[in-house]
């Protein structure tokens, strides 16, 4: 699979909340606004690339989460190398778009619980009252100060993106705040 040095977090619980490190991961950068490019990246990934802003679409264990309105990030269990080089060969070699692997610049944290979105609530400025009662909806905000990109996939069970260089201060405040709730 890949090999990425990545952040050695181990799995925490706490009251209705669990912590856990969802790497290695592979992680595709893919943008693109013609139609052939939808086509391409449909037919390869097998899904619909969302084309309303902050939602998401997954099948099997590949999910696209909608980051702008020529812009998704791809990550799954079912993504790896072939499908990133049949991407780059179908979509970025043809310029209906780009491909960029990006696995080794972002982290996946899960968060799991009732007490997820009172613990995001501590360090963003987002409002998530809507948020956190509707699935497969996805937001870019900041959590202590630090870019991240929030994946609610099931009530109460979200991913979350961060940049690898931010990845163990931001893993640190959530175990410190998460002792609080």
């Amino acid at each position: 699979m890949l090999n990425i040095k990545l952040p050695e977090f181990k799995k925490k619980v706490y009251p209705d909340l669990e912590l856990s490190l969802l790497e290695p991961s592979y992680k595709i950068n893919l943008r693109g606004k013609k139609r052939d490019f939808f086509t391409k990246a449909g037919k390869l990934l097998s899904i619909m690339l969302p084309l309303e802003s902050n939602t998401s679409a997954n099948i099997k264990n590949i999910n696209a989460l909608w980051l702008s309105p020529d812009e998704w990030l791809i990550y799954g269990k079912d993504i790896d190398k072939d499908l990133e080089i049949s991407l780059n060969n179908e979509i970025s070699k043809l310029k209906y778009g780009s491909v960029t692997n990006v696995s080794d610049q972002w982290v996946i944290i899960n968060l799991k619980g009732k007490n997820t979105f009172e613990l995001l609530s501590k360090g963003s400025p987002f409002n998530f009252n809507n948020f956190k009662d509707k699935k497969n909806v996805v937001v870019q905000t900041l959590l202590n100060h630090i870019d991240v990109i929030l994946h609610h996939q099931e009530i109460n069970d979200l991913n979350l993106f961060v940049r690898k260089s931010f990845s163990e201060h931001l893993w640190l405040w959530i175990n410190d705040s998460s002792r609080f709730i």
